[in-house]
Parts: structure tokens; sequence; C-alpha cells
């Protein structure tokens, strides 16, 4: 049941960063679409190269430092997880599943189906992440979590 609740909290930190993120208009988070997407929203003056680097960065810490940190603390912490394998599964479940939620619930729900994320100049470029990057994210969830809650595992039991 705590992993039940532990992966709701995960995802709901990934929703409020992107609340916030598109706060002031989608563009705020154009930072996670391709590239075209990227530059028309610069050429048509909602956004700056310089901002969209910046808000990528900040993007960038505010959904790994929960990952790196707060998933970590919730299983060694609250859960009481002592050994490297069972530590590696829970993280690797609130992982996998905070994955699923960014890409079925934000990037295919939200995103592609509502309006929310729609920049305005931009429909003839939606979806606005596809191909190389939908690959990318998608090996990054069902591939790249589960290693890193390992290696993260690894390096804990490495000093318990």
């Amino acid at each position: 049941m705590l992993l039940v609740i532990e992966s709701i909290v995960t995802c709901f930190v990934l929703l409020i960063v992107c609340v916030v993120g598109i706060a002031n208009g989608p563009a705020g988070l154009v930072c996670f679409y391709e590239k075209e997407v990227q530059d028309r929203v610069v050429e048509l003056g909602l956004t700056t190269k310089d901002r969209i680097k910046r808000n990528k960065g900040i993007a960038f810490l505010a959904l790994m430092v929960p990952l790196l940190i707060l998933v970590p603390c919730m299983v060694y912490q609250v859960n009481g997880a002592s050994d490297f394998k069972s530590a590696a599964f829970q993280m690797a479940v609130i992982y996998v599943v905070s994955g699923l939620f960014d890409r079925i619930f934000i990037d295919w729900y939200w995103v592609t189906k509502t309006k929310a994320w729609i920049i305005p100049g931009t429909e003839d470029l939606m979806p606005y992440v596809y191909g190389k990057t939908m690959v990318m994210k998608w090996s990054s969830t069902v591939i790249g979590f589960p290693v890193m809650a390992v290696i993260i595992a690894w390096i804990v039991s490495l000093f318990s």
C-alpha cells in the first residue's frame, strides 16, 4: 500500500512541476518540445533561447531532485528497506509508475488531447513531441528508471 501512495506522491510532484511550468502559458515549458517548436516560439516572440535554456535547467532540477532524493528517502526511511534487492525493487516501481503517468497522462492525454499545452502559432507543428524524442522518453521510462533504481540502491548499499 505504501508503494501506491508513494507512487502517487511522485506523480503529484511531476504534475505540480508541469502546472507551475505552464502557469503563464505553455511556452513556459517549450523546452520539452521539439527544436522546430522552440524555434517558432522564439520567432513569435513568446520566449527567448536563453529563457528556454533556463527553464530547461529549472525543470530538470525540479524533476530530478525529487527522483534522486525523495524516492530513496521514502523507500529507506518510510518503508524501512534495508537490503539492496527490496530497495531497488521499490524504487523501480515508484519510478516506473511516475514515468507511465508522465507518458500516458501528461504526454499523451494532457499535451495532445487538451488545449492546455497548445502554443498559438505552432499548431501546424503538432504533435509537439514525436519520433526519436518519444522513443527516448519511453526508453527512459521502461529501461532507464529501473536502471537508476538499481544504481541508487547499489550506491546506498555500499554505505550501509
